[in-house]
């Protein structure tokens, strides 16, 4: 589940996510020019609007509004368009005072001037220790302002049917050569049998791949956006998958979180899933008689290369026109960061917190009963730890990331490579943003 193109939320199912670290992309550029507001309280009681796309959010809600009777909050639930109403909404100069926003979407809105800087609060800028840091770096843009507070991450493992791995004695690999070794021997024991399944329509989840390998895909330099999509770390990764998909060895007919997908795990098809912390609860509800049988360990690695990656996540960002910039950020900062509301966040909406606090939270130190008791929140909190800081989003992503589907799903026919379609992405990035007149440039 990412909360960029698409987000499912089945159950209880936890939301993660697409980081965004713009090291050295300085707040002077023409395109991403945005002025710290004053942070002055207002006189007497106010009202704030919040959109998201969270369920149970509007209890969270509840909460603050009973604590905090002089600065209430109103919630909106926007996912059924996120985007597209928020897009609508600041054309007509109407957004709200926060909304939730995609670390891979924040690029894109900061071109358009979407958001205010909430440098001017000092508790603003205090918030900074109280979030697991890449996630920080993501939403102030190299330290240039505070325009989001992070919210909730996407850390990856790898999902194992370790009851067919033992059934064909194949040790869970620990590196991406060992995982490629056990998806030919699962094939060759039963030619019914996959390792794993490739979603040539789910861009977010690709790049949590090749985020892995460090693959910087942009860069911010010499006034400049230096784009490399198609570098050699994302060659390697996308060789990886085609001799895979060539070898017919993954399935590629197979939409994460479709009926067919479950379908396909229900009838001992697939014997993996690589996947981010919001997918426990995917399984759990979806294949409750598969219990005991799933275990989750670390992604496999690029040789001693102990990187992982992150697919999904979101902010609560601070929109343009807000004329509450104190309260805003007296409630953003308690949403994100008091243990009572991440608790009831995680419960209600599945959340995976930003917060150093909710990493702390009961839920996530407890063995769940589902996955053998194993306390599986401690491996992806590892990974965590393990996340690229410097890896960037672009300020067209969404662009890209249309066009590097459309190019995957013509890979996975057999019309060119997943090389071919990281070159076309590349392309779609360099035309998007020449069109909106950013300045950029092909990177080495």
């Amino acid at each position: 589940m990412s909360s960029t193109i698409t987000r499912i939320r089945l159950g209880a199912v936890a939301v993660a996510a697409s980081v965004v670290v713009l090291a050295g992309c300085s707040s002077s550029s023409p395109s991403t020019k945005t002025s710290a507001a004053s942070c002055a309280p207002a006189k007497g009681k106010v009202t704030l609007q919040y959109w998201n796309t969270v369920p149970g959010m509007d209890k969270v809600v509840a909460l603050w509004n009973k604590k905090n009777p002089n600065i209430q909050v109103s919630t909106k639930n926007i996912s059924n368009d996120q985007y597209g109403t928020l897009s609508n909404a600041l054309k007509a100069g109407k957004a709200p005072d926060l909304s939730q926003v995609g670390y891979d979407e924040l690029p894109n809105l900061r071109t358009q001037n979407a958001f205010v800087d909430a440098s001017a609060c000092s508790a603003a800028t205090a918030a900074k220790s109280k979030f697991v840091p890449w996630t920080w770096s993501q939403t102030s843009f190299g330290n240039t302002g505070v325009f989001a507070m992070p919210q909730d991450t996407g850390p990856m493992a790898l999902y194992v049917r370790s009851d067919i791995f033992k059934k064909y004695d194949i040790a869970i690999p620990t590196t991406w050569d060992e995982y490629a070794a056990a998806a030919a021997k699962l094939h060759k024991a039963d030619s019914k049998l996959d390792i794993t399944f490739f979603d040539p329509n789910n861009a977010e989840w690709f790049n949590g791949l090749l985020w892995q390998n460090d693959s910087q895909m942009y860069s911010y330099s010499g006034d400049k956006w230096q784009v490399t999509v198609a570098s050699a770390q994302s060659k390697q990764v996308a060789d990886y998958w085609q001799k895979l998909i060539s070898g017919k060895l993954v399935r590629t007919d197979l939409a994460n979180g479709s009926t067919q997908m479950y379908a396909a795990y229900q009838k001992d098809q697939i014997a993996s899933y690589v996947g981010a912390a919001w997918g426990y609860s995917m399984f759990r509800d979806n294949l409750p008689k598969q219990a005991g049988k799933w275990t989750i360990v670390p992604m496999p690695t690029w040789g001693s290369n102990g990187a992982s990656g992150d697919w999904g996540g979101s902010t609560v960002a601070f929109m343009k026109g807000s004329k509450h910039l104190y309260e805003s950020v007296k409630f953003n900062t308690w949403l994100n960061t008091d243990p009572e509301a991440l608790a009831l966040e995680n419960q209600l909406g599945g959340l995976y917190p930003a917060a150093n606090a909710g990493l702390q939270l009961p839920a996530l130190s407890k063995g769940v009963p589902y996955y053998n008791n194993e306390k599986i929140f401690d491996v992806f909190a590892d990974s965590s730890k393990k996340i690229n800081t410097s890896f960037a989003w672009g300020p067209t992503q969404k662009t890209v990331n249309l066009a590097l589907q459309d190019a995957m799903a013509k890979a996975a026919a057999g019309d060119g490579t997943l090389y071919d379609a990281l070159t076309t992405a590349q392309a779609a990035a360099l035309k998007s943003m020449k069109d909106q007149a950013i300045p950029a440039a092909a990177g080495k």
